[in-house]
């Protein structure tokens, strides 16, 4: 799911934003109902083998022995000790897990999981994404920007594009490129070469006017106004998860895999889990803001293990694009196992063989690019498309922690069971209350809504 965006519409009726931003990283934990927990930025979603292990090591030593993938493509630790900081922060040094204690919690950069594995998209996004980390790391004003603050690198097939983020760079054919500032309609051409330049220019300058005009924001999107959006209209964009499975490279004959897929229940997985994924992967991995794992050039026949190993592998599953908060026990404000209840009707929904509610096909398919303004309009994908079914959020209070954007089955735990909606823009339908023998049939029904 993309990240969760901002309940309130931009411009001035925004939240309080005079103060600084709560969330958590690896040097400030959070206090939960389990433990304390530690969320490491991994721009670009990108970990080495040696990382990954050590992250799994740290998680059982430290933690509750799990690892927590989130939306925008970092990793979570929870249940530790409030006074493991110090050693936590050494593990991750030691495997260059966290270069910079200044820096550490604004490294928020998602990029296209599948560039360069399939044939699709027009730029290597994860180059970008090491290059804008090491420079943010550097400059000394980044240090400023919010710990919500998101950057964005599409290689051209709107996958983290559909994600309005405060500053989104979308590669085109032959070298052109698109920066858009928060959810703009409209975007500035980028001149080859000079990508990530763009992207740090508009984020020192959201700095810059905000300080000038006084007024007090975490993301770009709560004040549009102040800075120029550009002239080019924005291709539509279709947001679509890499699909699990083997990623097949696009025009080879024979086909070629190019790598693997897979989908964590939750985004949770096991220091075992974890370790098996890091078996199985060539080198790298690249954890996805679904909540899955793209791993680049792994064979083919290491696809069973990870699937008796718990990961999700084959497509068409009701699990796909589902999602969950926390819930009790980890938090207090929850009025249920969300999760467990969740689990419980999508694993029900399986096995009565509901319809596949899966997302669209990983590659997208072409559309127009960037058209008026002289830019190359072929090759970008195709937003709008009917999917199988909706994404669905199950939530223990209103907050509804993690919920995705667009249009979305709300599951909200009432206390006797739960209320299933429709949410989201174009909203279809009332709101209906049910117990949790009836949630699962509930929650198909509305992910197969169509209107």
């Amino acid at each position: 799911m993309p990240p969760t965006p901002d309940a309130t519409a931009p411009g001035a009726a925004v939240p309080d934003r005079g103060r600084a931003d709560a969330c958590p990283g690896a040097l400030r934990l959070h206090p939960a109902d389990d433990g304390a927990l530690a969320r490491v930025r991994l721009p670009g979603g990108l970990l080495t083998v040696r990382q990954a292990l050590a992250l799994a090591d740290a998680a059982e030593a430290l933690g509750d022995g799990e690892l927590e993938t989130t939306s925008r493509g970092n990793v979570q630790l929870r249940g530790l000790a409030s006074h493991c900081g110090a050693e936590l922060a050494e593990r991750l040094r030691a495997v260059g897990l966290l270069p910079s204690d200044t820096h550490e919690r604004v490294r928020n950069i998602v990029a296209s999981p599948l560039a360069g594995l399939d044939g699709h998209g027009f730029a290597d996004v994860q180059a970008w994404a090491r290059e804008l980390d090491a420079r943010l790391c550097a400059s000394d004003w980044a240090a400023g920007l919010s710990g919500k603050f998101l950057f964005a690198l599409d290689d051209g097939r709107g996958d983290v594009a559909a994600f309005d983020a405060d500053v989104t760079l979308i590669a085109g054919p032959d070298g052109s490129a698109l920066l858009r500032l928060g959810r703009a309609a409209h975007g500035r051409p980028v001149p080859a070469g000079q990508e990530v330049t763009a992207v740090l220019d508009a984020a020192r300058a959201f700095l810059d006017v905000l300080r000038e005009s006084g007024r007090k924001a975490w993301h770009l999107r709560e004040v549009p106004e102040l800075l120029p959006a550009g002239p080019v209209p924005v291709p539509a964009l279709a947001g679509a998860a890499p699909a699990v499975g083997v990623v097949r490279t696009a025009g080879s004959f024979p086909e070629v895999a190019g790598g693997l897929s897979v989908g964590m229940r939750f985004g949770r997985a096991g220091a075992a889990q974890w370790r098996e994924l890091a078996g199985a992967c060539a080198g790298e991995i690249r954890l996805t803001p679904w909540r899955g794992a793209v791993l680049p050039g792994a064979p083919a026949d290491r696809l069973p293990a990870l699937a008796a190993a718990g990961f999700r592998t084959a497509p068409g599953s009701p699990w796909e694009r589902a999602t969950a908060c926390t819930g009790l026990p980890g938090c207090a404000k929850s009025r249920a196992d969300v999760r467990a209840d969740a689990a419980r009707a999508l694993d029900a929904a399986a096995a009565t063989g509901s319809p596949p509610v899966g997302g669209l096909p990983a590659t997208g398919l072409p559309v127009t690019g960037f058209p008026a303004t002289g830019l190359p309009t072929a090759g970008l994908p195709m937003a709008g498309l009917p999917t199988a079914g909706l994404p669905v959020h199950w939530s223990g209070c209103e907050r509804r922690c993690g919920h995705p954007a667009g249009r979305w089955v709300d599951v909200l735990a009432t206390g006797q069971g739960y209320r299933v909606t429709v949410n989201g823009p174009a909203a279809a339908g009332a709101a209906v209350d049910v117990t949790n023998e009836e949630m699962a049939e509930a929650v198909a029904e509305a992910r197969r809504t169509t209107k």
